[in-house]
């Protein structure tokens, strides 16, 4: 599966549009909490175990994404936007982009 924050992919051409397609992961309180209660590695300003779980959480929602995709029958999602929210101190992670077959 392509997957591109472009709205085409080069040297390809879009034949088909299967609707906009989105995946989402919440990072819940108490992962928040224990991360912040166990910041030991901070070092100048950065969490290594924050960025992972963020990183996780990223993957997730890019793994959803592909998989809607996928159920579609795409091969591609273009438009590709990634957001990052937080609410009632969970944090959510969202991309979402177009789902398309290639020619």
């Amino acid at each position: 599966m392509i997957v591109t924050t472009t709205p085409s992919v080069e040297g390809r051409k879009i034949t088909t549009y299967h609707g906009i397609v989105v995946g989402e992961a919440i990072l819940g309180a108490n992962v928040m909490r224990d991360l912040f209660a166990g910041i030991t590695d901070i070092l100048g300003g950065r969490s290594g175990a924050y960025e992972e779980e963020l990183m996780k959480a990223r993957s997730t929602a890019l793994g959803e994404m592909e998989a809607r995709a996928t159920g579609l029958g795409a091969d591609a999602v273009v438009g590709v936007d990634l957001d990052y929210e937080v609410i009632n101190s969970m944090l959510m992670v969202s991309a979402s982009g177009t789902a398309v077959s290639l020619g």
